[in-house]
């Protein structure tokens, strides 16, 4: 192929899975803390591992230097199409006995785009893969939608619970042969991120945070939250006896975007090592990244509140009470919510060209991103806001995820010159304590097993499919022991991957 038709082939291919990046869905639900346990249907056959043998283009959410294991003077372009299925319940223990609400977000589905091409001692080429993330939905009737368990029915009706949180990454990948053995090699990721929230927290939850004597799970403070302890009577203000419930809500309907969007960047590096014709080892390091923060313009803070009549006719204190909900629009802002950095190893070992076994062991640093979420609100400079109109909410849900370490293993046997069956297992510990464990972010599956199959049509094609069974888990954040009530999450995956590629 002459060079000028290979720069347009590159263009082409780097255009179109550019473009279509930016239109995947945003919604993910991830099983290694909010990582994919496998990423290609080939590795994840494995179990996901991926570390030292060539495994396509995945490589490069991968190892990225395992795209120069490619045959010299071939190019691969490999289309995907991941499914993902999540079962996620919420119990919550009443006076009454236990309460169950089930997650609605039940199927997700996650395109993967990637190309690359061996010339020489070079490797290049570009990919649009999703990284990872956590959706969840409980509907108007679950209890979530009346958090405090027995409150104003007609105030907590239409509540919908939900979350979703996805990272994407547009790759380009360069990798060098520095000899017969040893390949080195990189990618730059351009970032991207998309969040929908809506939670509504109980009396008792906001208090928590407002209250500086208590905050145990996060905190709350800024000129808004001031101004709402100056009308309500629990913490010495007049106006409004009693708070039913606070509800965050920024989302949309999109299929593609969060409501709140940010852009940033990333790398990785690896190597791969033929130490003989039949054993190689691999090692990757992925930085963290440098995300924008997340920005939702269209937001609102609800309250459900217990107010003196009086004083929301704008008069004075009438002694009279009534429910009613204040709703305040403004902007909400999550603020450095990054991705973290991992390190990754592994061996395979091939003795001939029917078998392939090995296994990865991966780290992956949640501690250094995960310590807190935080989140910004600013009203809107609007009448309709009242008192509140102009005024700043600072909220932070405390996390402390600690590290995390993966173990997957796995191999693959060739039955025929055309078909390869795989099967592999990981295995990795909750990064999720307890005590911050939040049913809409319940990102505490650990252990899996895997299927999968290849079979190639003709010289040029293939096809390659694979099962992930992820075993459910199930934690319970103990509440405070009084006023807010032990909360058990449980979370499994029935999760599939197939995709197509055509060599050239």
């Amino acid at each position: 192929m002459r060079r000028d038709n290979k720069m347009r082939v590159f263009a082409s291919a780097a255009l179109m899975l550019l473009v279509v990046g930016l239109l995947m869905p945003a919604s993910v639900s991830a099983t290694h803390g909010m990582n994919m346990e496998g990423y290609g249907p080939i590795a994840l056959g494995m179990g996901g591992m991926s570390m030292a043998y060539d495994n396509g283009v995945a490589a490069v959410m991968n190892n990225p230097a395992t795209l120069a294991l490619m045959a010299d003077g071939s190019s691969r372009l490999d289309v995907a199409l991941g499914f993902l299925g999540p079962d996620v319940s919420a119990i919550v223990a009443t006076p009454m006995g236990m309460i169950e609400a089930s997650s609605s977000a039940t199927l997700f589905t996650m395109p993967a785009l990637g190309w690359a091409r061996k010339q020489g001692a070079l490797t290049f080429g570009v990919g649009v893969f999703g990284q990872g993330g956590m959706g969840t939905e409980f509907g108007p009737t679950s209890w979530l939608a009346d958090p405090s368990q027995g409150g104003n029915s007609a105030l907590t009706a239409g509540l919908v619970n939900r979350s979703e949180v996805s990272v994407g990454r547009f790759l380009v990948p360069v990798v060098y042969d520095v000899n017969d053995k040893l390949s080195i090699g990189g990618t730059l990721d351009l970032v991207w991120a998309g969040m929908d929230l809506q939670m509504a927290m109980s009396e008792a939850q906001f208090l928590d945070l407002a209250n500086p004597q208590s905050q145990q799970a996060g905190r709350a403070s800024g000129s808004l939250a001031q101004a709402f302890g100056m009308i309500y009577e629990p913490f010495g203000g007049t106006g409004v006896k009693k708070l039913h419930h606070a509800y965050f809500d920024f989302s949309n309907d999109s299929d593609f975007t969060g409501a709140a969007m940010g852009l940033g960047f990333s790398g990785k590096i690896g190597l791969v090592y033929q130490v003989s014709p039949e054993l190689s080892v691999g090692a990757t390091y992925h930085a963290g990244t440098a995300l924008a923060d997340l920005e939702a313009d269209e937001a609102s803070m609800r309250m459900a509140i217990n107010m003196d009549i009086g004083m929301a006719m704008g008069g004075l204190p009438s002694g009279e009470y009534m429910d009613m909900e204040l709703p305040v629009s403004g902007e909400i802002v999550v603020e450095d919510f990054q991705w973290p950095a991992s390190l990754g190893a592994g061996v395979a070992y091939q003795p001939n060209e029917k078998i392939l076994v090995g296994v990865d062991v991966r780290w992956v640093n949640w501690s250094g991103v995960m310590e807190n979420f935080n989140m910004s609100f600013t009203a809107d400079q609007v009448p309709e806001n009242g008192p509140f109109a102009g005024q700043q909410l600072d909220a932070t849900l405390f996390q402390n995820w600690e590290d995390q370490t993966i173990i997957a293993g796995g191999g693959a046997y060739g039955v025929t010159e055309a078909l390869e069956v795989r099967a592999g297992f990981s295995l990795s510990a909750n990064p999720v304590p307890d005590t911050y464990l939040n049913a809409l972010f319940p990102a505490i599956v650990t252990d899996h097993v895997n299927l999968g199959v290849g079979y190639r049509i003709g010289e040029s094609s293939s096809v390659d499919i694979a099962m992930s069974k992820g075993f459910e888990g199930e934690y319970t954040n103990p509440g405070n022991g009084t006023t807010v009530p032990p909360v058990t999450s449980t979370h499994g995956q029935l999760n599939a991957q197939l995709m197509y590629s055509y060599r050239f």
